[in-house]
């Protein structure tokens, strides 16, 4: 072999960014000057990709604080390689107010970061703007050695021997990049329809209906969507909340004094789920005072001891009981330390009696009510997931009624400090998932879970959806909805337990949720050519990776050489590519972990060949 080892990269998104992050700080200890090429393959601008790329509406927000995003590592994440601190998003904007950071970016985006403080909610336009920004500081701090090229357009296949090179297959290119390795970080996957999502679409054919499939919301073309007219949408989180502003500001209406001003073009949504509330609001307060110790009840020890325990682990048997344990450590901890008002014994004799009560014992629920008065102040899990739960009412107008007041309470809450024991259940869920990341494929239920709680809109958006509903263009419709498909009378028909033997018809369905990440059902070619040449998948059609350092499994358990994959279609997927500053960053250290053993193989690599020319 002539020429530099080569290492590519497939999608250049938050998560590949973070790979090449990973390279340029562990270079100088495993690699030293040696020549390497990288190529980055991604059809979207590396930094952004696809999901933040730059090219979207402006009225799509990001659905977290600007001080709590960030790119770079930090002494809490638990890595080898060296911790290589850098500005979250609102300290990045603030340099670039003040002239210390140059970027070029589009004026309406310099203008946001003008107005952006560190408790405000960026638009993905200017965390386009910050990702690229960090992708560039990343290539800027490689060797000299190494060399990065970029490549526009999908990456089609990847083949090759175990114990060769790999090739690989960009759309519009001719010849196929040969490469020494193969990182997959190509985030969300586009899906084929399900046996459901086909029939729907068959019926809304037949009968000359809209049937929008599950999607990114961003993606979908919504001209469709008829003005004036209901509409069913099935889900109630991220996706919805970006279908609403696009079918609302989007179509030239307006908020004034908290008032919704329609401009006549929004359809009318009906929107229910299986939960039939909103994901909780953003917390709308930063941490004060002592953290909670964590992990406590839920760590590597205790990870572990489940997987080698001789059999198959269970989530809601084996792993549920502990998280519940950790995230209720988590919630105590908090409330006895910043409001022990509130609570009647000592923290210390508490925590000993909960440390060995079995979670969902009449031990560890007598410990609580005699420790906590207030059962506002307890957490309650079960009626966390399920807040609708033997609700219900007589009608879709009494339902309007009582979501709007939920609605509002959460909102009180999620922005009142004396709840600071919620916060502390958001870093409790953090820890959980990271520790989760090496479980394998734990089911889908946990990382809804996990999303509803912790990664839920921003307070103004559940402030608009108020006025939006006060408006009559947003409906509830409640839990556990259904949607059938009427053929004598050519509609979709939605119902939900909330309202029992009630029912809306209408002439559109939109289903507001991501694809799964099944390998079964992708689109993406590089995928089902992967699965289809040996490499393992999950029951739920996850990639096998290796949990220590993400290397693509085969159907053996065993790991490539040479291929690597890291994101949420993988069995070690993480709460996100970036995170808040000073929460360990499970991705970070999974970054780190990739980058050292790819930097370490093409050293082992260039050295062989160095010896043999």
């Amino acid at each position: 072999m002539s020429g530099a080892p080569t290492l590519v990269v497939i999608g250049g998104g938050p998560r590949g960014t973070g790979v090449i992050e990973r390279i340029a700080a562990n270079a100088a200890e495993l690699y030293g000057d040696r020549p390497l090429d990288i190529h980055i393959v991604d059809p979207y601008p590396p930094g952004g990709g696809r999901i933040w790329r730059q090219d979207q509406s402006p009225l799509l927000w990001m659905n977290s604080m600007a001080e709590d995003v960030t790119m770079f590592t930090d002494d809490t994440v638990q890595l080898e390689g060296p911790v290589s601190p850098g500005p979250a998003l609102h300290t990045w904007a603030a340099d670039v107010r003040e002239g210390r950071t140059v970027i070029s970016a589009d004026p309406a985006v310099l203008e946001e970061i003008r107005g952006l403080g560190g408790q405000g909610f960026p638009s993905r336009r200017l965390q386009s703007a910050y990702l690229r920004w960090v992708y560039e500081q990343a290539v800027a701090a490689l060797p000299p050695g190494i060399t990065v090229h970029e490549h526009t357009g999908h990456a089609l296949r990847v083949s090759g021997p175990r114990g060769g090179r790999q090739r690989v297959r960009i759309q519009g290119r001719a010849e196929p990049i040969e490469a020494d390795l193969v990182v997959l970080t190509v985030g969300h996957l586009d899906a084929e329809p399900d046996t459901e999502q086909r029939e729907l679409a068959a019926f809304a054919a037949r009968h000359g209906l809209v049937h929008l499939p599950p999607d990114f919301t961003a993606d979908t073309d919504l001209s469709a969507v008829p003005a004036g007219e209901p509409v069913l949408v099935r889900g109630f989180g991220l996706a919805f909340i970006d279908l609403m502003v696009l079918l609302t500001e989007g179509r030239g209406g307006r908020y004034e004094d908290g008032v919704y001003l329609p401009s006549g073009r929004e359809p009318v949504l009906y929107v229910g789920s299986r939960r039939g509330v909103p994901y909780h609001s953003k917390i709308g307060y930063t941490w004060e005072g002592e953290r909670p110790p964590l992990p406590r009840h839920f760590g590597a020890a205790q990870v572990e001891e489940l997987l080698h325990g001789g059999g198959p682990v269970d989530f809601r048997r084996d792993l549920w009981p502990l998280i519940a344990k950790e995230l209720g450590h988590a919630h105590y901890h908090r409330l006895f330390t910043a409001h022990p008002e509130r609570t009647t014994v000592d923290l210390t004799d508490f925590e000993e009696k909960y440390a060995v009560a079995e979670h969902g014992s009449p031990e560890l629920a007598a410990l609580v009510a005699s420790a906590v008065p207030d059962p506002a102040d307890r957490l309650d899990l079960d009626a966390l997931d399920h807040p609708l739960d033997g609700v219900r009412h007589t009608s879709y107008d009494s339902l309007q009624d009582g979501l709007r007041a939920y609605i509002t309470a959460d909102l009180e809450r999620r922005h009142d400090p004396a709840h600071s024991p919620d916060l502390s259940v958001f870093l409790g869920l953090l820890s959980v998932y990271g520790q989760l990341t090496g479980a394998g494929d734990i089911g889908a239920w946990w990382h809804g879970f996990f999303n509803y709680i912790a990664s839920g809109p921003p307070g103004p958006r559940l402030r608009q959806l108020l006025a939006l509903s006060q408006a009559g263009v947003v409906r509830f419709l409640g839990a556990g909805m259904t949607v059938e498909s009427d053929e004598e009378h050519g509609v979709f028909r939605a119902r939900s337990t909330s309202v029992p033997g009630a029912y809306t018809e209408a002439r559109a369905l939109v289903e507001a949720r991501l694809p799964d990440p099944s390998l079964r059902r992708t689109r993406s070619p590089l995928l089902s050519a992967l699965y289809e040449d040996g490499a393992a998948g999950t029951d739920t059609g996850l990639l096998s990776v290796d949990p220590a350092d993400s290397r693509i499994l085969d159907t053996d358990g065993r790991p490539h050489p040479r291929r690597f994959a890291l994101g949420p279609y993988t069995t070690a997927r993480s709460a996100g590519a970036f995170t808040r500053p000073r929460t360990g960053g499970a991705a970070f250290r999974q970054n780190d972990a990739t980058a050292r053993t790819a930097l370490a193989f093409l050293r082992d690599l260039s050295c062989r060949d160095r010896l043999t020319a």
